[in-house]
């Protein structure tokens, strides 16, 4: 029988879906290239906000309607089982505290033959370190499906980790809910499971995934000591979410906007070239113009590389789904205005950069032929020319744009 594992949402879950296939693998399942072609969909759930739930519930019915035996994973899997066993009502539904029992699940149900052995020629590739996070966050629905935290084993991580190199990847994502609460329930933090995956020799880089300003601050020293290593990415995901005191305490996020610029202003100060990504919610319960002029403002005084926006989506069973929400109107004009300032804020960011040269890995492939080189601080650049996946190059950035840099290779 062939499976294809269809995953959305965050690099946690992609990761996770890549070990899932890899358990398929060992089953002695065969990988196929899409889900038209395949016998079993596991379909690697995200229900982050209301448009992707909706998103998954129809693409459920699409698999049924297709007569796909579907495994369901991922976070609607332990956050809202109900709605997805009255769609397929048939289906294993394993949630991502249960992967350990996944194999086992699945032989029972499907049965299993020899194992398959499967190329491996990925350049990038995903290890998630822990499972849960320690926060409370007022919105925030995933930590429903993830529970709190439990960190991976360092000897299991460093052992995917060189598995992986020898496999021939080059570029290591390290992910989790929040990467800075790595370890703090195993008596370990990041910055020692990173200098212990540096043990490893050889080419490569590693690019540590989002982590919570007030997680991240007790580490920092641990942290910017692992980083000095230039087979470390200087790039740091930390959402900040709101420019708002008030609305950071309705979220229970645990910092204030000077306690997270302070951050900020720290960790240039140890690498002033590193790129900064972080997160802004328009439209939070109860957000005043205020609150909103002050988000608007917190974009340009940061001054971040990459910043994401996200109106609210109110979930059920949190605390934010109670409370009193902004007009769908004002949504979108708050979240519009906040896009067009972070485009502004980028754009000029990125202005800067045309005429300096990086040297760069190339990572990915585009459908149009070019492919996408990383920096060493994780700047994308689009090069429009055909070059190996894993290879190190020399790039000169020629053009800029609000998200992203055009160079050619030297």
């Amino acid at each position: 029988m062939k499976y294809y594992v269809e995953s959305y949402g965050c690099t946690m879950n992609f990761g996770e879906g890549e070990e899932l296939a890899e358990r398929m693998d060992e089953l002695g399942y065969v990988r196929a290239t899409s889900a038209d072609d395949s016998d079993i969909v596991i379909l690697n759930t995200c229900t982050v906000v209301e448009t992707t739930e909706k998103r998954m519930i129809k693409r459920m019915n699409d698999l049924n309607a297709a007569g796909k035996e579907v495994i369901v994973t991922g976070c609607m899997a332990k956050a809202q089982p109900g709605r997805v066993s009255i769609r397929l009502p048939d289906s294993l539904i394993i949630a991502p505290r249960d992967y350990g029992d996944f194999s086992r699940l699945v032989a029972d149900k499907y049965g299993c033959s020899d194992p398959v052995k499967v190329p491996d020629g990925r350049v990038t590739a995903i290890i998630p370190i822990a499972q849960g996070c320690c926060g409370n966050c007022t919105y925030c629905i995933t930590r429903f499906a993830r529970g709190s935290l439990v960190s991976y084993d360092p000897a299991k991580i460093k052992a995917r980790f060189d598995e992986l190199v020898d496999r021939g990847a080059r570029e290591i994502l390290l992910t989790a809910q929040d990467t800075g609460c790595y370890g703090k329930d195993i008596g370990t933090d990041l910055g020692e499971l990173i200098r212990l995956l540096l043990t490893k020799e050889g080419e490569y880089k590693i690019r540590v995934g989002m982590m919570n300003p007030n997680w991240l601050r007790p580490i920092l020293p641990s942290l910017m000591d692992a980083f000095k290593d230039e087979r470390v990415y200087k790039f740091l995901h930390i959402p900040v979410q709101s420019g708002s005191d008030s609305v950071l305490e309705r979220m229970k996020r645990h910092y204030t906007v000077g306690d997270f610029l302070t951050l900020v202003k720290d960790i240039r100060s140890y690498f002033p070239d590193i790129s900064i990504a972080t997160d802004l919610i328009a439209g939070f319960p109860e957000e005043t113009e205020k609150d909103h002029a002050a988000s608007l403002e917190l974009i340009g005084a940061l001054r971040a590389d990459t910043l994401n926006i996200t109106r609210f989506s109110p979930r059920p069973g949190t605390v934010a789904f109670s409370m009193p929400q902004i007009n769908g109107r004002i949504l979108k004009d708050r979240s519009t205005e906040l896009t067009e300032e972070k485009n502004r804020v980028e754009a000029q960011i990125n202005s800067g950069l045309v005429g300096r040269r990086f040297k760069a890995l190339v990572s990915e492939e585009s459908a149009d032929g070019s492919v996408i080189a990383r920096t060493d601080n994780y700047r994308p650049i689009a090069i429009k020319e055909k070059l190996p996946l894993g290879s190190v190059i020399e790039a000169e950035v020629v053009e800029s744009h609000a998200t992203y840099l055009v160079g050619r290779k030297l």
